[in-house]
C-alpha cells in the first residue's frame, strides 16, 4: 500500500452549521447563543446544534432544552429547517468546488478535497482562498474547519483541531508527534464500545495504540477493518471501501396532540411513501418491511416480507398489515414514536416474482407503470399532487426530509 511522503487530503467541517446558516437567514441572531430544536412546543427535545457562541458558554447537541437552558440562559431556540439547510450546503459545495475538486461530501457539513500541486505548495493560500469565498457568500457567518494530512483519516482529526475556523496541517514527516497528543476518542472508528474493548487490552492511549501492529488491530477490532485503521492511522493512502444502501427508513416523534393511533397511522403512511419514493429514486425494490413504534409504556415492532416492492400501493399495503398487528398487541397504547424501513434490497433491474400469490408480470407491470405516471406528475408540479389515500403530515414540518448523519435530503423529500 502506498504511503504519501506529502499532504494529499484536505478534510473541511462547518463550524455549528445548522445554528449559522440561521444566523445568516436571520441577522438578529448574530452574534447570539443559538439552539437549533426539532419543533417548539415538544417538551423534553434535545438540541440538535449550537451556535458558536452558546458552545462558548457550555451548551452542546447532546444537552436536552432544559440542560442547555440552565448553561446559557439567554440561548435563543429557533426551529429546524432542514431544507435551508440544505440550500446552503448546495451553495458552499459550488465555492469550494471553485478552488479544488470534491473528493467525497461525506455529510451536510463535512466533505473532503484531494489537493493537488498548488494547494501542497500552498495549503495556506487554498485554505484562505475557500474561507474567503465562504465568508463572501455569507457575510462572514458561516465558518468552517480546514485539516490536511497525507490521507482523509489524518485530515479528519487534523481537522477537528483548529475549530472553530482553524486550519491544522500535518506533514507526513511531523506525525506521530501531534497524533499521539490526542485522545483515543477522537480517532475516527472508535466509539464508546470499541473504546472499552481497547481498555480491556491495555490500550489507553494514542501512544499505545500507535505501537501496535496490523494484525493485533485486526484482533481487536475482530475483522479486516482493524488492519484497515492501522495503515490509515500511519498515513497510509487508504482508500474507503464504497457503500451500499441497505435500507430506507423514517421515524417521527409525535407531538402530544397526535398521540392517536388514527393520528400516528396517519404519520406512518406519510413515512412509507417517502421512503418508497427515494427507493424507486435510486431503482431499488425491497424484500422486507419493518414497522415500529414506542409507546409511553414499552413499544412493538414487527416485519412482513415483500416481493420486490416498489409501488407505494405494495408498500402500504404490507403497513396496512403491520398497523393491524401492532394495534391488536396493544389497543390502549398511545404511540409516541413511529418509524418503518424497507430492506432486504434488490439491485436495478431485479425483480422477484411470487407464483403462491399469484403474482403476475403483467399485473405488476401495470401497478408500476401507474407509479411512474404518479410520480412524474408530482416531479413536474414539485409537490405531492396525486397520493394514494389521503396525506396528512404531521405537525412541525420535513416528515422524510430530515438529514441524517449521511444523508442529506434531495428537493422532492420536502414534498
Amino acid at each position: 500500500m502506498r504511503k504519501p511522503e506529502t499532504i494529499e487530503q484536505l478534510y473541511l467541517d462547518f463550524d455549528s452549521f445548522f445554528a449559522s446558516v440561521e444566523q445568516y437567514a436571520d441577522p438578529r441572531l448574530r452574534g447570539r447563543p443559538v439552539g437549533v430544536i426539532p419543533m417548539q412546543g415538544a417538551r423534553n427535545t434535545c438540541i440538535i446544534a449550537a451556535s458558536k457562541e452558546a458552545k462558548a458558554k457550555g451548551a452542546s447537541s447532546v444537552m436536552t432544552v432544559r440542560e442547555a437552558r440552565e448553561a446559557v440562559p439567554d440561548m435563543i431556540l429557533v426551529d429546524q429547517k432542514p431544507d435551508l439547510y440544505r440550500r446552503m450546503h448546495a451553495l458552499m459545495v459550488a465555492e469550494i468546488r471553485a478552488v479544488l475538486p470534491i473528493g467525497a461530501v461525506k455529510s451536510i457539513d463535512e466533505l473532503t478535497c484531494p489537493l493537488d500541486g498548488r494547494a501542497i505548495a500552498d495549503p495556506e493560500g487554498v485554505s484562505n482562498a475557500i474561507k474567503a469565498r465562504i465568508a463572501a457568500q455569507t457575510d462572514g457567518v458561516v465558518t468552517c474547519s480546514i485539516g490536511m494530512a497525507p490521507n482523509r483519516f489524518l485530515a479528519k482529526m487534523a481537522c477537528k483541531l483548529g475549530k472553530p475556523d482553524g486550519l491544522t496541517i500535518w506533514p507526513p514527516e511531523d506525525l506521530p508527534g501531534p497524533l499521539l497528543k490526542r485522545p483515543l476518542d477522537e480517532a475516527p472508528g472508535i466509539g464508546s464500545s470499541m473504546r472499552k474493548r481497547l481498555l480491556k487490552a491495555g490500550v489507553a492511549d494514542m501512544k499505545a495504540l500507535w505501537a501496535l501492529q496490523p494484525k493485533q488491530m485486526r484482533a481487536l477490532w475482530r475483522n479486516v477493518a482493524g488492519e484497515r485503521f492501522w495503515y490509515a492511522l500511519h498515513g497510509y493512502a487508504v482508500q474507503a471501501e464504497p457503500a451500499k444502501r441497505r435500507m430506507y427508513g423514517h421515524g417521527r416523534v409525535l407531538p402530544p396532540s397526535h398521540r392517536t393511533w388514527p393520528s400516528a397511522y396517519d404519520c406512518a403512511r406519510l413515512l412509507t411513501v417517502k421512503a418508497a419514493r427515494r427507493m424507486r429514486r435510486d431503482g431499488r425494490t425491497a424484500g422486507r418491511m419493518g414497522l415500529w413504534l414506542r409507546h409511553i409504556e414499552g413499544g412493538w415492532s414487527g416485519e412482513l416480507p415483500l416481493h420486490s416492492a416498489r409501488t407505494d400501493r405494495d408498500c402500504l399495503k404490507a403497513l396496512d398489515t403491520l398497523w393491524a398487528a401492532a394495534q391488536r398487541a396493544d389497543p390502549r397504547a398511545r404511540p409516541m414514536r413511529a418509524g418503518m424501513y424497507l430492506a432486504d434490497l434488490d439491485d436495478p433491474g431485479v425483480t422477484q416474482t411470487d407464483w403462491l400469490i399469484d403474482d403476475k408480470p403483467e399485473d405488476r407491470a401495470r401497478r408500476n407503470a401507474l407509479q411512474d405516471a404518479i410520480d412524474s406528475i408530482n416531479s413536474r408540479y414539485a409537490k405531492s399532487l396525486v397520493t394514494q389515500g389521503v396525506w396528512t403530515p404531521p405537525p412541525g414540518g420535513y416528515a422524510g426530509g430530515k438529514i441524517a448523519f449521511t444523508r442529506i435530503p434531495y428537493a422532492e423529500d420536502f414534498w
